[in-house]
């Protein structure tokens, strides 16, 4: 399909910086699987879902993974992107024609890396000098959060996005970005959810930068997708597959839940333990094998998140779902407002 198909107009001041407080009193766009739409609040989702439904969430932390340092007497910028062992991880950095390789970035007295490899799109490689010390505890001490290019900001992050760009059930470091349709969610609202009888499994996919990666291609097929470590354990495949023979629906808490789970599904719709690197790429025409119904926030034009959720609920659908949050000045993107859509009706 041509991307330019995935295209709309969104006003910059649509764009949140912030979240709203509480979390949970968000605004929720529903679609329905005819495409009717319904506004409502996101605190009544117990409401919108029925007992015996399975909400999802991907229970990744977002890491502190933007590092500002020094090279010699020169200030350097990293932004950490995907793990390749305790030690090294690949990075974007900046300036970028400063960091070669051999190059040695000073971030605190006992926080050092080298730079031992540098890409032909200006990515690096670093191998980190922790001495000892886990790395995730020299980030809590020295990093930022990496918030999304579009949340643009004259000071940059602040110390509130520590707490407002992780989820309330965040538990396994490794993110970059955030799971963010979860960032809605309070501990009074998961215990209104399993009052209603809605039950919540927990999967981990970690968020890479990659889902901020522009499309370069002009045609959905030429596109490179970007791989993310995922792991869906026995217990929770084994707890999805008995509520799907039930006859209960299957709720993937954002488009990141959505990949793993399609991920670790067999033909027939059977989930199986995962764990491992996926690049599913979902465009209009695939048929989804396991979730029933998805909560998403809303999305970039042209990003494959957007092209996710028009498979997901049909493109007319989502293409006037997002017309009418543009009308009635939703806010857009990682701290803006979400949507419950039900998956399309054959």
């Amino acid at each position: 399909m041509r991307v330019d198909q995935f295209d709309f107009e969104l006003p910059e001041a649509l764009i949140a910086t912030h979240p709203v407080e509480p979390r949970d009193a968000a605004r929720l766009l529903v679609v329905d699987d005819e495409g009717n739409l319904q506004h409502k609040s996101f605190r009544d989702l117990p409401d919108l879902l029925e007992p015996g439904d399975l909400l999802v969430v991907n229970d990744t932390r977002v890491i502190p993974a933007r590092l500002t340092g020094r090279k010699g007497e020169g200030k350097v910028e990293v932004t950490l992107v995907t793990p390749l062992d305790d030690e090294h991880w690949r990075a974007l950095g900046k300036p970028g024609r400063k960091l070669t390789p051999g190059t040695k970035i000073t971030f605190a007295e006992d926080f050092t890396a080298t730079v031992v490899e540098k890409g032909e799109r200006g990515e690096i490689i670093l191998s980190f000098d922790t001495a000892g010390r886990p790395l995730v505890d020299l980030l809590d001490a020295h990093g930022a959060m990496p918030l999304p290019p579009y949340i643009k900001r004259k000071d940059g992050p602040d110390p509130a996005d520590r707490n407002d760009y992780q989820t309330v059930y965040a538990a396994h470091p490794g993110a970059v970005a955030a799971p963010t349709a979860g960032l809605h969610f309070t501990g009074d609202l998961l215990d209104r959810l399993a009052e209603r009888g809605v039950e919540t499994e927990r999967v981990t996919l970690h968020v890479g930068l990659g889902t901020f990666q522009p499309m370069r291609a002009e045609d959905t097929r030429d596109h490179v997708m970007h791989a993310e470590w995922g792991r869906v354990s026995g217990e929770t495949a084994a707890r999805i597959n008995t509520v799907r023979q039930s006859g209960g629906r299957i709720v993937a808490v954002g488009t990141t839940s959505v990949r793993l789970l399609e991920s670790a599904a067999d033909e027939d719709g059977t989930v199986h333990p995962f764990e491992g690197e996926t690049a599913i790429f979902i465009t209009p025409g695939y048929d989804f094998r396991v979730v029933d119904r998805m909560i998403s926030n809303f999305h970039l034009p042209k990003s494959t998140l957007f092209m996710l959720v028009c498979a997901f609920s049909g493109m007319d659908a989502m293409k006037l779902g997002y017309s009418e949050a543009v009308a009635q000045r939703y806010r857009f993107y990682s701290y803006g407002d979400g949507c419950l859509l039900e998956r399309r009706a054959k």
